[in-house]
């Protein structure tokens, strides 16, 4: 499977807790080690437990909100990671839609060594947003060595189950979208076959120079039809890859993830 550049992002092991500084009593990180794939990889996880009320957010935010972010300086033999993100939450937070995760997640992680069969080192910072009637960004240290058994880690093997489905999964067709010119950008229109209970729908464009606006979705039928404006951060003209294209619909704990857009 793909994994993203080093640079980007309970079983037998005992997590390894990582530090929160001033902000012990709002958020606490565990490392959940985890085990070796049979492909070389390690599936790790960041276990994010929240205080009452608190929220994080999944790796699109929404309109208001900080992305995660990840620092792998100080490891030893990493040469990327690639991060199973569970089905998020819907939120509203001061009148802005968002999405993300309240109380405890599990963040799984999928590690590829530089050198095969060596023994790997995770060690760095995960930055998040945590909110509550304010924001408030997070850096949380963590360092483990990672061990090379191959025993499951129950809690981590129900985050990366806790995954959005493909349409194919799903049961249902591909996403169609439509493209115009307008004078800030382009306009996308996506027809989605409907999930039942579909509450919002996040569109990514795969390239961080262009903003997508928040979406507004309807009902047609058995559609969910989701429109937005993508412009870019620069201003300058917007090329758009269809194919780098993820929409994600999500309900009530579910989503399903449609990757590229085909013309309508």
């Amino acid at each position: 499977m793909p994994l993203s550049p080093l640079a980007v992002l309970i079983a037998l092991s005992i997590p390894v807790a990582a530090s929160a500084g001033p902000v012990d009593d709002i958020v606490r990180l565990d490392l959940l080690p985890g085990w070796r794939t049979a492909e070389g990889t390690q599936v790790a996880g960041f276990r994010i437990s929240l205080a009452p009320g608190w929220k994080t957010y999944w790796r699109a935010p929404g309109e208001a909100g900080i992305p995660p972010r990840i620092d792998w300086n100080g490891s030893e033999n990493v040469a990327g990671a690639a991060f199973r993100w569970p089905v998020p939450e819907v939120f509203e937070i001061g009148g802005y839609e968002t999405y993300g995760y309240s109380d405890q997640v599990v963040l799984p992680v999928e590690i590829a060594p530089a050198r095969a069969g060596a023994p790997m080192r995770i060690e760095g910072r995960l930055e998040i947003g945590v909110c509550q009637e304010v924001c408030v960004p997070v850096s949380l240290d963590f360092a483990a060595d990672l061990p090379r058994t191959e025993q499951r880690d129950p809690t981590l093997a129900l985050a990366l189950a806790d995954r959005a489905h493909t349409p194919a999964e799903a049961g249902i067709g591909p996403a169609r979208c439509s493209v115009a010119p307008t004078g800030e950008g382009l306009s996308l229109t996506a027809t989605l076959p409907a999930m039942p209970g579909a509450r919002a729908v996040v569109v990514e464009t795969g390239d961080d120079a262009l903003w997508a606006a928040p979406v507004e979705m309807r009902r047609d039928g058995g559609t969910v039809v989701a429109s937005t404006r993508i412009s870019h951060v620069s201003g300058a003209p917007v090329t758009l890859d269809r194919s780098a294209l993820v929409l994600t619909m999500i309900g009530e704990g579910e989503a399903v993830e449609f990757r590229g857009c085909a013309p309508t």
